[in-house]
């Protein structure tokens, strides 16, 4: 299905502004047409012909829909439009006319013009219009709640209709909540309540407030009511500053152990400030398991802290006994040693900083690509270079992914640019692999000593490779045959924690390339899904 923009610019000459506008109008509505227990469809003209397209709808929570078919993508002309082509060419609210059938369903049609107002503040010329369409086969006598939607949703497609409806959306919010159905209080221009809906009543009591609502200056109430007079201040301004027919941000108020989350939309049909709109809902439910979760997090990310602590104490522990070791072999080793818990460690460090069981792997690559160069038992000056970007990965595969990446880093230095008293004895690459020593190829004098970290993502799949331009390897090498510990660390791992595959190969301009490819859309320790 497209979207509403594909439509408009396929179809319409809309200047972006207007589309940006019906937007906002499609990103609010829901309000309206709960309001109005009708279904809402945004119409655009196509054409001088007197078409029009519908390139959105919505449907109320608080009432049947007038259409089982989606209606988006629909154009329709002749007498079908006539409701429309009044609105749009008259700028007025068209409520005139009989009912409609839509197959066995008898429908009151409305017409609601859509202006975008000017820079300077005029209304505009209309740009749309949207259908209101109420399905009556449930008519009956309204209840109070009914007849205060009624008239709260007459204001709104008043307001729409001069081009101040919706308000402008502050940074960060979004339209999910409050709802009508969760609570709704109208106040007249003074601030008094006129109307509270049963739900908002219920969510007052919640915060300590068991009288009735109507009569009552809301502002004031919100002050008295706020455990933390600050908060009771800031939502009290709120409400004032819509009955001046501003648009404030949303606000919570804390009292008695619950929250309540409020919402203030200002009513000014024709221009004229008439009151406000209050939406409000109880979140305090809402509220305890965000509560409950950053205590979790915190007390995940503490265990990511000590476990780094831990790891960091192993390393030194190996590190000392390192030093106290005379035999050459020993020493290696557990300098070796040393390096692996360290990149391990080095993932749990950003874990202890992380919000989630997710870590940026980039900066963990480039710190132990620089290490790799620091510590590796090779003369040669060796640059690194990461190309792309391995994202945001999850911890299970980040912590094997980092000790792969660990040991073929400190083979590409140590073996594709040994020491010089080992350049003419292939002595290190034979033992890597296995067999009986052969020459190896010449390292060209020319080009810098490299290694180049590679990574993208294609499929739910991430590929990486690991690139050197050093001697390359053997001509004999076999991977599956090698005897070092560290090329075995990395087929287990590849082939096992992180369930992908590991191909080493000469590469294409000399040197050696290790690829790596590891599934992402499953877990690799337990196969659980990962998005």
């Amino acid at each position: 299905m497209s979207t509403l923009r594909d439509l408009a610019e396929e179809h319409t000459h809309l200047r972006p502004a207007d589309i940006d506008h019906l937007h906002r109008i499609a990103g609010d509505w829901q309000l309206l047409s709960d309001l109005s227990f009708a279904d809402l469809l945004l119409w655009v003209p196509v054409d001088a012909d007197g078409t029009f397209l519908c390139v959105a709808q919505v449907r109320p929570t608080t009432a049947p829909t007038a259409y089982q078919d989606d209606q988006v993508g629909r154009i329709i002309g002749g007498s079908e439009v006539a409701h429309l082509a009044v609105a749009y060419s008259q700028g007025r609210i068209w409520r005139e006319g009989d009912p409609v059938w839509y197959g066995d369903v008898p429908a009151r049609h409305e017409a609601i013009p859509v202006r975008l107002r000017t820079a300077d503040g005029e209304a505009g010329e209309v740009i749309a219009v949207v259908g209101r369409d109420t399905n009556l086969s449930t008519a009956r006598t309204p209840s109070q709640l009914e007849l205060n939607y009624l008239t709260t949703a007459d204001d709104l497609a008043q307001m729409i209709a001069d081009g101040t409806f919706p308000p402008p959306r502050h940074p960060g919010e979004t339209t999910s909540a409050p709802r009508v159905g969760d609570g709704l209080v109208r106040l007249d221009a003074g601030g008094k309540v006129t109307y509270a809906s049963p739900n908002a009543q219920s969510a007052y009591r919640r915060l300590g407030y068991a009288s009735h609502l109507v009569g009552e200056d809301l502002a004031a109430l919100h002050r008295r009511l706020a455990g933390d007079p600050l908060d009771g201040a800031e939502a009290a301004t709120g409400i004032l500053a819509a009955l001046r027919g501003e648009a404030p941000p949303r606000r919570e108020i804390d009292a008695r152990g619950a929250t309540m989350l409020t919402r203030a939309l200002p009513l000014m049909p024709a221009g004229v400030p008439i009151g406000a709109l209050v939406l409000v809902r109880d979140i305090t439910e809402v509220r305890r398991r965000d509560r409950a979760l950053i205590t979790k997090d915190a007390t995940i990310r503490e265990i990511h802290h000590r476990v780094k602590n831990n790891l960091q104490t192993v390393a030194a522990l190996l590190r000392l006994q390192a030093r106290r070791v005379s035999m050459p072999e020993a020493r290696v080793a557990l300098e070796e040693s040393v390096r692996r818990v360290a990149s391990i460690a080095l993932v749990h460090e950003t874990l202890s900083m992380s919000s989630d069981e997710a870590v940026e792997f980039d900066g963990i690559v480039d710190r132990v690509a620089s290490a790799a160069t620091e510590v590796a038992a090779t003369e040669v000056s060796v640059g690194m270079r990461r190309q792309g970007s391995f994202g945001v990965l999850p911890a299970e595969i980040a912590t094997s992914l980092v000790m792969v990446l660990n040991e073929l880093l400190l083979n590409a230095v140590e073996h594709g640019f040994p020491p010089a008293d080992e350049a003419d004895e292939p002595i290190a690459s034979a033992a890597a692999s296995g067999l009986v020593p052969v020459a190896a190829p010449e390292v060209d004098p020319s080009l810098r000593p490299e290694v180049v970290v590679s990574a993208h993502r294609f499929r739910k799949m991430l590929h990486v490779s690991v690139t050197d331009n050093g001697r390359g390897l053997p001509p004999e090498f076999d991977a599956e045959r090698g005897s070092r510990l560290g090329l075995q660390i990395v087929r287990a791992l590849v082939t096992g924690e992180l369930r992908g595959t590991i191909e080493l190969r000469a590469g294409v301009n000399g040197g050696t390339e290790a690829l790596l490819v590891v599934p992402l859309g499953r877990s690799a320790s337990d196969g659980r899904s990962q998005g």
